[in-house]
């Protein structure tokens, strides 16, 4: 006889079954908790940076980095190409107005002021066979002078005798028109002769200025060669350091090539690179400072370069007061240069928070220290140190500065240990 098979209530598929909706319905219900009210996260304190909100002086500045440079520097550059033939110095030396420094060779150079001098020579030479020639020839005119004076004068005391003896009818009319005729000749000839020597005389005076003239332009080029060659040992212009001395024996220098620098050690300067963010805040007149040898130091700006290379400008700074003991050219300053002057304000110090939320908002720490909720907040200036709070924060609220980055759009931190 058969006996019947009892079903058993639960079977495997039954169990897996109700495990599936169990879990569904976990999950509606943990999905509603999330979404009807705010959403949290856990965050571990040890991952958090959590800082103070303060009232305290601020100051909005900016670091900058500068670099020490001399006060005043003299560039040296070749005013004549040639072969670098001996150096006197060498880089770093201190030198005084005046002393050579290094000595050029241009052979093209030095046969134009040869040829110059011998153009110097022939202009001179000239001169004197022009003033012989003119002396000569002043010379035979006041020969030829005398001779008509002398004529002159025998035939006007002719002419007075026989006009004195034609009035007593002792001469013929025929003697005494010759004796008349005779004067008027020598008189005119005695004019001419005069008007001749008084040319004579002009154009002498023209022919030596002439000379003079020819003779002092070949002498002012040949002096201008002389210095050219001159200017082939440079020599300091100034007492001062040379640096940057780029001049090897042997080497061609062309015209107008860099050699060098002297450096005024009278005093130094500072120039710093700033971003261009800042270009139109920057003026003459602003503040900085720095730290040197443990020892607290201030500039101002003296000169604002405008011009913009890869994404900075450069501005001039100059030392108030005292300058640093041992300070040298070349060295690198880390200084703060203000924006604004100091002034009592609530203070957030920075962090990286501010990447994600620009400054519109911040988790602020509930009084227990328990949780961090997100707070809308307003911020002004800022330095390296801190931002300027002006809505949303007050004194002794703390907050979380560190980065937000794996937060998302939480709107509640619960802060574990």
């Amino acid at each position: 006889m058969d006996r019947p098979i009892e079903k058993k209530k639960w079977t495997v598929k039954r169990i897996g079954t109700i495990i599936i909706v169990i879990s569904i319905v976990l999950l509606i219900a943990v999905s509603y908790y999330l979404t009807s009210g705010k959403s949290k996260l856990n965050v571990n304190l040890e991952r958090i940076t959590i800082s103070e909100v303060s009232n305290g002086t601020f100051q909005e500045f900016i670091p900058v980095n500068g670099m020490v440079l001399p006060l005043t520097s003299i560039y040296l550059d070749a005013s004549e190409g040639g072969r670098v033939e001996e150096k006197f110095v060498e880089d770093g030396a201190v030198l005084t107005k005046g002393q050579p420094i290094l000595r050029l060779s241009n052979t093209d150079l030095q046969m134009t002021m040869l040829s110059q001098q011998n153009t110097v020579y022939n202009t001179l030479t000239q001169m004197q066979i022009n003033s012989n020639a003119a002396q000569q020839n002043t010379v035979s005119k006041l020969n030829q002078m005398a001779d008509v004076e002398s004529l002159f004068k025998e035939a006007e005391r002719v002419y007075l005798l026989d006009k004195h003896l034609f009035a007593e009818n002792v001469i013929g009319s025929q003697e005494f028109k010759k004796a008349e005729n005779d004067f008027n000749y020598y008189s005119k000839k005695k004019e001419l002769t005069l008007q001749i020597l008084k040319q004579d005389s002009v154009s002498r005076y023209q022919q030596e200025e002439q000379d003079k003239r020819s003779y002092q332009g070949s002498q002012e080029a040949l002096n201008m060669m002389r210095q050219k060659v001159n200017e082939l040992t440079v020599r300091s212009p100034i007492d001062g350091q040379l640096t940057s001395l780029d001049a090897e024996i042997g080497q061609n220098k062309r015209q107008g090539d860099r050699l060098g620098q002297i450096d005024v050690l009278s005093g130094f300067k500072v120039r710093a690179d700033i971003d261009e963010h800042y270009i139109s805040r920057i003026y003459n007149g602003l503040k900085g400072d720095f730290t040197f040898a443990e020892a607290f130091f201030k500039l101002s700006i003296i000169k604002v370069f405008t011009q913009v290379t890869n994404g900075k400008f450069q501005v001039d700074m100059r030392f108030e007061g005292t300058i640093p003991k041992g300070i040298r050219r070349g060295q690198n300053l880390q200084i703060r240069l203000a924006l604004s002057d100091e002034k009592q304000a609530l203070r957030l110090p920075r962090g990286g928070f501010y990447q994600q939320t620009g400054g519109n908002w911040i988790f602020r720490v509930s009084s227990d220290g328990t949780s961090a909720y997100k707070t809308d907040i307003q911020l002004g200036s800022q330095n390296p140190d801190y931002y300027e709070v002006l809505q949303g924060l007050k004194p002794g609220d703390k907050v979380i500065t560190s980065s937000y980055e794996n937060y998302g759009d939480m709107q509640e931190l619960i802060l574990k240990k």
